[in-house]
């Protein structure tokens, strides 16, 4: 962590310093400020994304996770939200040519 710090007090509900302690044991973090950096991390990345992006957050089984991880492994996407990217946009672009057609049909 950089020198450039500055502290902060926070107070939070008891259940969630013990939910944030459980992440901990649970995960490569050390601490309670590590994960709680994270978040911020993430927070500010969505909150200051430019106006032409918006971002989403989904909810994957552990398995599908594990699929998509494969894939970056195997070479097949550069990252895990690049495959996710990459299969909206796949999905998306069926979706309207199907609607296409319909329209085109009726």
């Amino acid at each position: 962590m950089s020198s450039d710090t500055r502290r902060i007090t926070v107070r939070i509900p008891v259940k969630m310093v013990n939910e944030l302690e459980s992440i901990v044991d649970k995960s490569d973090y050390s601490n309670i400020s590590e994960v709680i950096r994270a978040a911020l991390d993430s927070f500010i990345d969505t909150m200051n994304a430019p106006e032409y992006i918006s971002q989403i957050t989904v909810k994957l089984p552990k398995k599908k996770v594990d699929e998509i991880e494969s894939l970056v492994t195997e070479g097949d996407s550069i990252s895990v939200d690049d495959a996710i990217r990459n299969a909206v946009r796949e999905y998306v672009r069926d979706r309207i040519k199907e609607y296409k057609k319909e329209i085109i049909e009726d």
